[in-house]
């Protein structure tokens, strides 16, 4: 099964729900992928500091 056939499943599952338990699940979804995006965020300003400081000195001045 492809990933575009995965998500047209999804996508009519979701339709058989009401208001509410899709609300729910969207939640649920939701709630798994923001910290994912904090932590990305988190590891992209850490490598952009460390670049930062390697480009002006060979020493690391901790900014947190």
């Amino acid at each position: 099964m492809t990933g575009i056939n995965q998500k047209h499943k999804i996508v009519e599952s979701l339709d058989s729900l009401d208001q509410v338990q899709m609300e729910k699940v969207l939640d649920y979804i939701n709630g798994m992928i923001k910290p994912l995006r904090n932590d990305q965020f988190v590891k992209r300003e850490a490598l952009k500091q460390i670049r930062q400081a390697l480009g002006n000195s060979r020493t690391l001045n901790p900014t947190f």
